[in-house]
């Protein structure tokens, strides 16, 4: 892989874990957010993960320093400081396909034309991002796991107009900062979102009809399948506003009965209660 600067668009959740890898995989790593304020509780983050790995012995202290100082030098909310002299732009914005085609739209104007733009979109089409630029062969989608220093999958997804030369690019980037990658088509959802939610909604339902509480459903598909974690301590730190985003989006796609998000989580997203970034959800986090 011979591309050394990065760009990352967002410093929310996922987008605070690709910084930290792309930084500690030695890339030349930009980040773009909307403010000042949204830039330092990136950063904050960034400093709990990488001093928990400090102290657990899995990088040196000297190398800790490296990794905040090299994000902490190159923050901006200027997108065009941010993206112009990137290899590679990856997209981390919340998830408002508006949002995220002014993006691309404003990226296609600022970036040299070899550069590849990929999306850390959980279900939105790759194909729709990549129409709004005049370089869609060079648009995919890179689906990253959270939490994204400790998840080894990537799913890549290619869209209908992405070319294989992008495609092969893309799994030598993700390779390069310790990932595996799998390559599906372009569909909503594709197919972590897809089956993952479709699960964390059923729980709920569960809930709703009251076939089990809350600690106990997590308890027996923890025992049951081996899990570290149950379905609503997953929807905790997902975020309950992203799942329900992710199955409005399948559901208004494909008019699938079973992704219409349960009543219970749409009331609490109306209510603020969104899981661990707000000390709220299904659990509460003091």
């Amino acid at each position: 892989m011979n591309k050394k600067k990065v760009c990352v668009v967002g410093m929310g959740v996922m987008g605070t874990g690709i910084v930290q890898v792309c930084v500690q995989a030695g890339y030349d790593t930009s980040v773009v957010t909307k403010d000042d304020g949204s830039l330092e509780r990136g950063l904050g983050i960034i400093r709990k993960d990488i001093s928990r790995l400090a102290k657990k012995g899995r990088i040196t202290q000297e190398d800790a320093d490296k990794i905040l100082d090299a994000v902490s030098g190159n923050g901006t909310s200027n997108l065009k400081e941010g993206a112009k002299d990137a290899d590679i732009v990856i997209e981390a914005v919340y998830e408002d396909m508006d949002v995220k085609r002014e993006v691309f739209k404003e990226l296609d104007r600022i970036c040299p034309e070899h550069t590849i733009f990929g999306s850390n979109t959980s279900t939105f089409p790759i194909t729709t991002l990549g129409a709004v630029t005049k370089r869609p062969d060079k648009v995919i989608g890179m689906h990253f796991m959270n939490p994204v220093p400790l998840m080894p999958g990537v799913e890549v997804i290619k869209s209908l107009l992405t070319s294989e030369e992008t495609v092969k690019a893309a799994q030598e980037f993700l390779k390069s900062l310790g990932k595996e990658t799998v390559v599906v088509n372009d569909y909503p959802g594709f197919v972590t979102s897809r089956m993952m939610c479709l699960i964390l909604n059923e729980a709920v339902k569960m809930l709703e009809r009251g076939l089990a509480t809350v600690e106990d459903i997590d308890k027996i598909l923890k025992l049951s399948f081996n899990w570290p974690q149950g379905p609503f301590q997953l929807l905790d730190l997902i975020g309950i506003d992203i799942v329900v985003a992710v199955l409005n989006t399948i559901y208004n796609e494909t008019g699938w009965e079973r992704f219409k998000p349960a009543v219970r989580m749409t009331q609490m997203v109306e209510a603020g209660w969104t899981g661990r970034k707000v000390g709220k959800g299904f659990y509460d986090y003091p």
